[in-house]
């Protein structure tokens, strides 16, 4: 049976201890990316395209721990981890413990474009970027005495996206605050943080670790491909053996949507042609974004 083409853009915010009074403001910038990202998809956009556009906009709202609002390493710097993956392909880029980038999704893209490697890191991701002409940041330190004002409330972003049965994944993060020089969480990681193939796309965000242990976005994929379980059971399946904070977005081909966290919030939307639907706190039904 053919499957019916749907075009629809899934945003998460990470998922974490996010302050109750920072609900509204969450809730409105993952509506913003969504809202951003399904513009592009109805002006002939792909999948990956717009997954990357709505991550671009959380990297540059200090709001989200990705990009401009990345958490420090416990020496103060700013390491940052991206990737993203075109299900139609099976093709993948990331980038791992890069510095000195803006965007470090854009970064990921051009891996991906490239096409010589998956995932680049450190020293040599920052290399890549500049030679590929991606756009730098002046941020690159945060001193130990500024780093209470970046509290961790807050884990990674992400997208996933269906058009007319394509899909794609994209998430980005700083990582964990006070983390050690060179740490690399699931984000970059294909399988772990981010995944996407011909069935379904999905985002991670939550302990880095745990999520990379339980091979946590392809699980999802491999529970939905393997058993009878709908895509809204694999992720719920998935999120509750996480032993730690856990959060995932996905949607299949046929653009069904599957949300969970084990956290009291993560902000998420969605956007279709009908427009766009956000909500923040993990009980908290989503509602139309204006």
């Amino acid at each position: 049976m053919a499957v019916e083409a749907v075009n629809i853009v899934v945003v998460h915010g990470g998922a974490g201890a996010w302050p109750r009074d920072r609900w509204p403001e969450a809730t409105a910038g993952v509506a913003a990316a969504a809202r951003a990202a399904f513009a592009l998809v109805a002006g002939g956009g792909s999948a990956l395209d717009a997954a990357v556009a709505a991550v671009v906009i959380l990297e540059d709202d200090p709001r989200y721990n990705a990009g401009t609002g990345s958490v420090p390493t416990a020496n103060g710097h700013l390491e940052f981890d991206a990737a993203v993956m075109d299900g139609a392909s099976g093709r993948a880029g990331a980038v791992a413990a890069a510095t000195g980038i803006r965007n470090p999704v854009r970064l990921a893209r051009a891996v991906f474009d490239d096409g010589r490697h998956i995932l680049l890191a450190a020293n040599g991701a920052t290399a890549f970027a500049h030679a590929a002409g991606i756009e730098q940041s002046t941020a690159g330190h945060v001193e130990p005495t500024d780093q209470s004002l970046k509290a961790p409330t807050q884990d990674t972003v992400g997208a996933v996206v269906c058009v007319g049965g394509k899909l794609a994944a994209a998430t980005s993060t700083g990582g964990t605050h006070g983390k050690l020089q060179g740490r690399v969480g699931d984000a970059p990681l294909i399988g772990a943080g981010t995944w996407a193939d011909a069935n379904c796309a999905v985002s991670a965000t939550g302990t880095g670790e745990r999520l990379i242990e339980a091979a946590a976005a392809h699980e999802v994929a491999a529970r939905v491909r393997l058993t009878s379980a709908s895509l809204q059971e694999a992720v719920e399946a998935v999120v509750s053996g996480i032993q730690g904070n856990a959060g995932l977005i996905a949607v299949d081909l046929a653009g069904r949507v599957a949300t969970a966290c084990n956290t009291d919030a993560m902000p998420r939307a969605i956007a279709t042609g009908d427009g766009v639907k956000a909500a923040t706190g993990r009980d908290e039904p989503l509602r139309a974004i204006l």
